[in-house]
C-alpha cells in the first residue's frame, strides 16, 4: 500500500508541477500582455499630443514646448521622445546625452534598453503626414519598475503555489489513506487467513471490494470443501484397506507359508511397510482435524497435548519435558510441525532410557529445535552415513528406529538444516535449524 501511496504521490506532484508551471507561466504571460496593450494605448496618445505640439512656424515645422508633458523636461525622467521629420528631428530632455533606440518598423517594441542606463524600455513608433510632410515620432517609457513587480509577483506566485501544492499533498495523502483503508484491512484479514486466524474475508466493503472478496471467498470455500473431502475420502480409504491388510498379515502367519520361509518372512515386511505408511497417513488426517487451512503451530496449546499424547503410547515411566519460551508461536502449518514434533518424540521415546527433553529457542527471528534422550545414540560414523544420504532417512537406516523421513522432508521443504549430535542427557540430540520466516509484503 506505501507503494501505491507513493506512486499516486508522486504523480499527483508531477501533474501539479507541470499544469501549475503552465498555468503560472500562461497568465503571467497574458497578463504582461494586456500590460503591454494598455501602456501601448497610453503611448500612443502621447505621440497625439506632440503631433499635436508641431506646429508651422517662420521658418517651417516647430515643436510648441509649452504643450510637452513635464515628464519629458527632466533629465532621465523615464519619458522620452524623438521626432524625425524632412528637416532634421526633436529629442526630449529627458534624453540628456543618449540618444532613443530607432527600431526599422512601427508598433509596439518591448525589451530595449536605453544605452549608458540600467533602464528597460518600452517604445512605440509610429509614423505620421502633417502639412504635408511624413513625421516620424517614438515615445517610449521606462519598464523597469514594471519587470521589478513582474518578478514580484513571480516569487510570491511562487511561495503561494508551493504552500499550495504541499496543502495539496497533504490532503491527497488523507484523501489515499482512507480510499485505501478498505484495502489495508482486506490484506490484513488475508494475513490473518494465511494464519488460520479466519475462515473467510469480511463482505461489508466498498462497492468496487464486493467483487474481488466475493471470488476470494469462494475460492476459500470451494478450496475448503475440497480439502474436506481429500480427507474424508483419505480416511475412508485407509479404514477400508486396514481389514484387508490384517487379514493378509494373520495370513502369513499361518501354516499355509511354512514350506516358504523367505517368501513369508518378504511378504510379511512388505505388508508391515503398507501398514506403516497407511497408519502414518491416517494420523495426519487425524491430526490435521478441523484446524482452518494455514494455522500457526501455538506451543503453549499444543505441545502439552502431544506430550500428552506421547506419554500415553510409550508409558508413564518416560520423563517427558519440554522448555519454550511463553506465548511462543511458530510460523510454520500447525499440521507439519505436529508431525515434524511428533515423529522426533516418538523416536526418542522409542530409544529413551528414561528421559526425553524439547527445548525451542527462539532468536531474532530463526528458531532451533532439539530433542535430546537417554538412550544409546548413534556412533557418528553412522549418523554422517544417515544424513548424508539423499533418499528418506527411515528407509536407509534400519535397526535405529530414526523414523526421520517426513521429518527430513519438512525440514528441507522450511530450508532449514537437520543434525544428529551427542546429547548432554548421554543419548542422541535432533538439532534442527530453521531460517527466518519471511512475513507477508505490506
Amino acid at each position: 500500500m506505501r507503494s501505491i501511496q507513493r506512486r499516486l504521490s508522486l504523480g499527483l506532484i508531477s501533474v501539479l508541477l507541470i499544469v501549475g508551471l503552465v498555468l503560472a507561466q500562461v497568465s503571467l504571460w497574458l497578463f504582461e500582455v494586456g500590460l503591454q496593450r494598455y501602456l501601448e494605448s497610453g503611448l500612443r496618445n502621447d505621440a497625439e499630443l506632440l503631433l499635436i505640439a508641431i506646429v508651422r512656424g517662420p521658418d517651417g515645422l516647430q515643436l510648441d514646448e509649452q504643450r510637452l508633458a513635464p515628464g519629458y523636461q527632466r533629465p532621465y525622467s523615464g519619458r522620452y521622445f524623438r521626432i524625425d521629420f524632412d528637416g532634421g528631428h526633436w529629442r526630449s530632455r529627458s534624453l540628456w546625452d543618449l540618444e532613443l533606440p530607432q527600431p526599422d518598423d512601427t508598433g509596439l517594441h518591448a525589451d530595449l534598453e536605453l544605452e549608458k542606463s540600467k533602464q528597460s524600455l518600452l517604445l512605440l513608433h509610429a509614423e505620421y503626414r502633417k502639412f504635408g510632410q511624413t513625421v516620424s515620432i517614438t515615445v517610449a517609457q521606462d519598464y523597469t519598475p514594471v519587470q521589478a513587480s513582474f518578478a514580484r509577483v513571480q516569487r510570491i506566485g511562487l511561495g503561494l503555489g508551493l504552500a499550495a501544492l504541499i496543502l495539496i499533498l497533504l490532503l491527497q495523502r488523507i484523501t489515499v489513506r482512507r480510499a485505501l483503508r478498505p484495502l489495508d484491512r482486506a490484506r490484513e484479514q488475508i494475513l490473518q487467513l494465511q494464519q488460520g486466524q479466519r475462515s473467510q474475508l469480511d463482505e461489508q466493503v466498498p462497492l468496487e471490494l464486493e467483487p474481488l472478496v466475493a471470488q476470494i471467498n469462494h475460492l476459500l470455500a470451494h478450496t475448503e470443501d475440497s480439502l474436506k473431502r481429500s480427507r474424508n475420502a483419505l480416511g475412508n480409504l485407509g479404514h477400508a484397506l486396514k481389514t484387508p491388510l490384517a487379514v493378509l498379515i494373520s495370513l502369513t502367519e499361518g501354516q499355509q507359508l511354512e514350506q516358504h520361509p523367505q517368501v513369508r518372512s518378504k511378504l510379511r515386511d512388505q505388508l508391515q511397510q503398507i501398514q506403516q505408511r497407511l497408519e502414518r497417513e491416517l494420523n495426519r488426517a487425524r491430526l490435521s482435524g478441523e484446524a482452518l487451512p494455514g494455522v500457526r503451530f501455538d506451543c503453549d496449546v499444543e505441545l502439552p497435548a502431544l506430550l500428552s499424547t506421547v506419554r500415553m503410547i510409550h508409558g508413564e515411566h518416560l520423563d517427558l519435558t519440554y522448555h519454550v519460551v511463553p506465548g511462543l508461536v511458530l510460523p510454520w502449518d500447525r499440521e507439519d510441525t505436529l508431525e515434524l514434533l511428533g515423529n522426533l518424540l516418538d523416536n526418542a521415546c522409542k530409544w529413551a532410557d528414561s528421559l526425553v527433553r524439547l527445548t525451542v529457542i527462539e532468536a531474532s527471528g530463526r528458531y532451533c529445535l532439539q530433542i535430546d534422550d537417554d538412550g544409546p545414540g548413534i556412533p557418528d560414523a553412522q549418523r554422517a552415513e544417515v544424513l548424508g544420504r539423499g533418499n528418506r532417512l527411515d528407509e536407509q537406516v534400519t535397526g535405529h528406529g530414526l523414523g526421520l523421513g517426513i521429518v527430513k522432508d519438512i525440514v528441507q521443504a522450511w530450508g532449514g538444516r537437520i543434525q544428529l549430535l551427542h546429547s548432554p542427557c548421554g543419548g542422541l540430540q535432533v538439532r534442527i535449524d530453521l531460517p527466518e520466516r519471511q512475513a507477508a509484503p505490506r
